[in-house]
């Protein structure tokens, strides 16, 4: 018998349309024409060629940027899994709302707006911009029971998709995924560990500044908690229900809503990219509308990003988080689009194209 969360996911899946493939290849063909070498901007251009795609024409547009963050915290910190506690949470989610954290400093740079969401947050504060869409004042412990109920994952999952659909209605182009959480690598870690079938000290990290025993007993909780759920790889949603956060779910519901509504999604680090991770287990469609920031340090990155397909552009040792990493990738876009938009093309210039041989050709879409 179907649940309610695959209900509503069925539902949202019937929605998307698919990428449009005359205008991807249209995009593609004027890469092709312009007056440089066949694909010289590298992943640049399929960046470009997807969002083509993505928006429905080779005339693109990346004026309207958003990034998103969803905040929320996670029972699972009081196995001491992290060297901060929730109110660290509090503070910078405040901070974001506030416009003055590292994501806003970053963001302003490239005339991106921010909307930060308290998606499970322990405490409730009132602050800037900050949207509520709380689900619940944090999960639970996921070493003594499941993190949540399957009500508060839909819940966490709608809200993600509802704020997809809010930024589209108020017509961005593009939104880059953030979060703000004390814990999330412990959740993430867990869930990759899952739907990766690796064990739990092979996609563990240090998260915000764990030494190497802090790594081992992060690794062990989850191990644990893995071992005595018995999760499966097959087993997406039972395993975001029980080992989870609330930032996770709506970080793939905005996933699945960037597919529903057109938008193209800028993933950030390993939160957003296991968010991604299992939103395209779930509806396989996402996939296309999804676009890789940079490669993090957190030792699961690689691995997620070849599971889902996507190149990194950025390789710096990014570990911030809030989607400043996801908003790095903002600027070369930019600089990428002056090219596609303004220079002239060989036809323009009365020269013979390069001949295409297909070296260095990237992904078609």
């Amino acid at each position: 018998m179907e649940t309610e969360t695959e209900k509503y996911l069925n539902s949202c899946k019937e929605r998307i349309r698919g990428i449009d493939e005359r205008s991807w290849k249209a995009a593609r063909r004027h890469w092709n024409g312009i007056a440089k070498p066949l694909y010289g901007l590298g992943l640049l251009e399929d960046a470009l060629v997807r969002i083509a795609g993505i928006q429905g024409t080779e005339n693109l547009s990346l004026e309207k940027k958003a990034v998103a963050v969803m905040c929320a915290d996670n029972g699972i910190i009081e196995e001491g899994v992290s060297q901060s506690g929730h109110e660290v949470t509090t503070v910078v989610t405040g901070n974001i709302a506030r416009g003055l954290a590292s994501v806003n400093r970053m963001a302003a740079c490239v005339g991106a707006d921010v909307y930060p969401v308290d998606v499970g947050m322990k405490e409730t504060i009132e602050a800037g911009n900050l949207l509520h869409r709380k689900t619940r004042n944090g999960t639970r412990n996921f070493s003594r029971e499941p993190a949540m109920e399957e009500a508060e994952m839909l819940a966490a999952i709608r809200a993600g998709v509802e704020t997809a659909k809010m930024l589209s209605r108020k017509e961005y182009h593009i939104v880059a995924l953030g979060e703000m959480g004390i814990g999330n690598t412990t959740t993430s870690s867990a869930v990759a560990s899952v739907l990766l079938e690796r064990p739990a000290e092979q996609v563990t990290g240090p998260g915000a500044g764990l030494d190497q025993e802090g790594v081992r007993h992060k690794a062990q909780v989850i191990a644990s908690a893995v071992a005595a759920y018995g999760l499966r790889k097959e087993e997406t949603l039972r395993t975001l229900q029980t080992v989870g956060g609330f930032d996770l779910c709506a970080l793939a519901g905005v996933c699945i809503g960037g597919a529903v509504y057109g938008l193209a999604v800028v993933l950030d680090g390993l939160i957003t990219s296991v968010a991604a991770l299992a939103a395209c287990r779930l509806i396989p469609e996402v996939r296309d509308y999804l676009l890789a920031s940079h490669l993090g340090k957190e030792p699961a990155m690689a691995a997620i990003l070849e599971e889902l397909g996507l190149k990194p552009i950025i390789h710096a040792n990014l570990a911030l988080g809030e989607g400043t990493g996801a908003v790095s990738f903002f600027p070369l876009l930019d600089m990428a689009y002056q090219v596609y938009r303004e220079n002239a093309t060989f036809e323009e210039l009365d020269m013979d194209a390069y001949q295409d041989y297909g070296a260095g050709k990237g992904p078609e879409c």
